[in-house]
């Protein structure tokens, strides 16, 4: 191994990790491994569906470790996880899992198995009996048929198929096609999918929408049609080209959208780049990518003192995970470590680590598709966005705003208070109108004006109504109307200057304010405040004057954040006048920077 000055992470350092996750678990196995029952917070689909989710995730793992050592096994994994195999799938055994057509989410973690199988079969198929092949080929095959959400879930179906196909098992051309077509679907432009309908932007583009196809199309060259395989190939060079400005030289990925606590899921496009050749990074930036990303967490304590993977970012936190989040959930952060595939001479592990973007210079880009400015500073790592295209929504949907997707900004510094008050308000890097009673207007359904700006028709949203599940999407409930205000944002460095006006006939009455609420910083000491400023941990949030507002204030709260245990939130008021204009700087910094 070579150079890696910035992470100091080895192809050896990375496998030792894994071997960790992988033994840290059978602890809380079964007898028969079929289950793995770890702690922490159920998801809404029981124990039984997150016992087979860490089985499943992790038994990636595993085949990734297997494939990229062509079978060595000194902790035998192919044989533990075959008596899992062999126990989940038999009806008769008291570790049966739920099958694809009685659960949904065993729908996703049949893929995880399938495309494990696929992986590691010289080690672990081809060396089962055939009653045992039998056994796993009638669960699989409960997913032929099915109907899955139009959404990254169709890959779930495609690879399962894929698979069964290759071992004589029934499968569905008819399911395939449908899949590839939902996928095309969801495609934007210069790289970048939806994941659904909805103005949907988050590291799913990654981990899944980039990942399967690519992974798939090896699985039968026969299926794929050239054609898509080419532009699936542009299409993650593309992609890659922007991700990789997305990452702090902290190592952290921009934290944005839902299912964070994959964590270092991230890496697993640029993994897929260097497996597949699908990308113009030369191999020692993907390998400072991916190696930053994985360091990070190392650095902040994950896995745990258990070995294990917890709902959480860095410990464990469980208001970070969606109800489709079971303490298996994490594993599949075994995405990230994909490269694993690679064997020990691959360029991408013997080329010497280079500098992300952010470690080069100063950048400023614009990510269109998801509308999104991005601003990177070298003098402190910081990544951040301007946020006028993303809201988990469609215009016009009046649920209440999702801090994961419809904040004006995120970073890789900082993170989104996700307790439930700010699920309720949006307390944090929004511009809101306050309403004495209701509080702070959300802007989800926005239309978009053009870059960088957006147009709301801010509501007011009565979100305890709302007991449904928790997806990420923002809340629901009873909605009182507000008024028409156009926002508008340039960012560049460390500032952003961020403009809005009230429609000039709109209706405000006496005592309705504006606010412009800046980044939250949080901390495990409260932080440290002055008018609108707050620092923490080598961090400065400021909302500065500029015009129309005569109040500057900051808002604390306790215990609602995974970075800490204290947050503070610069914010500045004034009163709400139709017509005129209300601006200010919103200032993230490692320090003290120049004035924009």
């Amino acid at each position: 191994m070579t150079d890696a000055r910035f992470t100091g992470l080895t192809r050896d350092s990375w496998a030792g990790v894994a071997d960790q996750l992988l033994l840290s678990l059978r602890g809380w196995a079964s007898p028969e491994h079929a289950r793995i029952d770890l702690p922490g917070q159920q998801s809404a689909y029981g124990p039984d569906s997150d016992s087979l989710e860490a089985f499943a995730r992790s038994f990636l793992l595993a085949a990734i470790r297997l494939k990229g050592d062509d079978g060595k096994d000194p902790h035998d994994f192919a044989g533990w996880y075959a008596e899992g195999l062999r126990a989940g799938t038999d009806p008769a055994s008291p570790h049966a899992w739920p099958r694809p057509d009685q659960l949904g989410q065993a729908k996703v973690e049949a893929c995880s198995i399938a495309l494990g199988l696929h992986l590691s079969r010289p080690w672990l198929w081809d060396r089962l009996d055939d009653r045992d092949r039998s056994q796993i080929v009638a669960w699989l095959s409960t997913v032929v048929g099915e109907k899955y959400p139009p959404i990254n879930w169709v890959w779930f179906q495609v690879v399962v198929e894929t698979f069964l196909k290759s071992v004589g098992g029934p499968w569905s051309r008819d399911d395939i096609d449908s899949g590839l077509a939902v996928h095309e679907s969801l495609y934007r432009s210069n790289g970048w999918y939806a994941d659904g309908p909805e103005r949907a932007f988050d590291h799913y583009n990654g981990w899944a929408l980039h990942v399967y196809p690519l992974l798939w199309a090896s699985m039968d060259p026969g299926l794929c049609d050239p054609a898509l395989e080419t532009a699936w190939r542009e299409r993650l060079t593309s992609f890659l080209d922007s991700a990789v400005h997305l990452v702090g030289s902290n190592g952290s990925p921009l934290i944005q959208g839902r299912s964070l606590t994959y964590r270092f899921a991230a890496a697993a496009p640029f993994w897929v780049g260097a497996i597949t050749g699908a990308t113009d990074l030369t191999p020692g930036l993907l390998r400072r990518t991916s190696s930053g990303m994985l360091k990070h967490f190392l650095d902040h304590g994950v896995p745990d003192e258990r070995g294990l993977l917890t709902l959480g970012w860095y410990g464990e936190w469980p208001a970070i995970a969606q109800s489709y989040s079971g303490p298996g959930s994490p594993y599949w952060a075994v995405k990230g470590m994909l490269g694993l595939m690679l064997p020990a001479d691959h360029p991408v592990w013997t080329a010497a680590e280079e500098p992300l973007p952010v470690e080069r210079s100063d950048f400023n880009r614009s990510i269109a598709e998801a509308g999104w400015q991005v601003s990177g500073t070298q003098f402190d790592g910081i990544v951040r966005i301007v946020n006028h295209g993303t809201d988990h929504a469609v215009p016009g949907d009046e649920r209440a705003d999702s801090p994961l997707y419809a904040r004006l900004g995120y970073s890789t510094h900082t993170m989104p208070p996700l307790s439930p008050p700010y699920w309720a308000q949006p307390l944090e890097n929004s511009v809101s109108i306050v309403h004495p009673s209701l509080g702070l207007s959300h802007r989800n359904g926005f239309t978009v004006a053009g870059a960088g700006s957006s147009i709301a028709s801010t509501h007011w949203v009565r979100t305890s109504d709302d007991e449904g599940p928790e997806h990420g999407s923002g809340r629901g409930g009873p909605v009182t109307p507000g008024p028409t205000v156009a926002v508008a944002s340039a960012l560049h460095g460390s500032h952003e200057v961020r403009v809005a006006r009230i429609a000039a006939d709109a209706v405000v009455e006496p005592g309705w304010l504006i606010e412009f609420s800046g980044w939250p910083l949080t901390a495990d000491i409260p932080p440290v405040a002055e008018g609108a400023e707050v620092r923490a941990d080598n961090l400065v949030s400021v909302v500065g004057p500029w015009l129309g507002f005569d109040t500057f204030d900051v808002r604390r709260t306790d215990e609602s954040g995974a970075l800490g245990n204290h947050t503070a939130i610069p914010y500045a008021r004034a009163a709400a006048v139709p017509g005129e204009l209300f601006i200010a700087t919103i200032t993230l910094a490692g320090n003290t920077p120049e004035p924009p």
